[in-house]
């Protein structure tokens, strides 16, 4: 038996290559915008509305007017009113995918944006949290990739920030050793 060439062993893999059924795209994590990534912004609404309340009660020419006091009220229910749109817009508008060959995101409620980053061109993934989100364990993701659209792609509020990083960095891995590319190569 004759051993191959190199050229030759080079053809007959890409042969083997060409004639490899495609995989299946395997949805591996769906999410949207958690709530708890506002838990930060909810505590300064609470205490705005503390210190207006006590502002109210205990300045005597405020107490005294009624004007003042509506006033304070309606500020009040500006301030919640706000946030609870804010967090409704972004659980309704926020959409992540993670599949096996590529990563999904929506953003917009009526007039939506999507798009879709190959996982072979994703060449950075990494997360930040603040302090609170660190103890909710929330934070944000940057994808950073060779996608004319989305070079730097940003997914705020992703619940258990680190696992799903993790995750993306991963499926990154397994598809780049899958399509036979190296991240040294790209």
């Amino acid at each position: 038996m004759s051993e191959m060439t190199p050229a030759e062993k080079f053809k007959a893999e890409v042969e083997s290559k060409k004639t490899q059924k495609e995989e299946p795209e395997v949805t591996l994590w769906s999410g949207n915008y958690s709530a708890k990534a506002m838990y930060g912004s909810f505590l300064i609404s609470g205490l705005l509305t503390v210190g207006l309340v006590i502002s109210l009660i205990l300045i005597p020419t405020v107490r005294e007017s009624s004007f003042w006091i509506w006033s304070g009220v309606w500020v009040i229910v500006l301030i919640w009113l706000y946030m609870a749109l804010l967090l409704a817009y972004r659980k309704l508008a926020r959409h992540y995918e993670l599949t096996t060959q590529r990563l999904k995101h929506r953003d917009g409620l009526f007039f939506r944006t999507g798009n879709r980053v190959e996982m072979i061109e994703i060449t950075d993934v990494s997360y930040h949290q603040g302090p609170i989100e660190q103890m909710l364990n929330v934070g944000l993701i940057r994808i950073r990739s060779t996608d004319q659209s989305h070079p730097e792609l940003e997914l705020p509020g992703i619940s258990n920030v680190r696992h799903v990083a993790d995750m993306i960095d991963d499926t990154r891995r397994k598809e780049r050793h899958r399509r036979g590319l190296h991240i040294a190569n790209v």
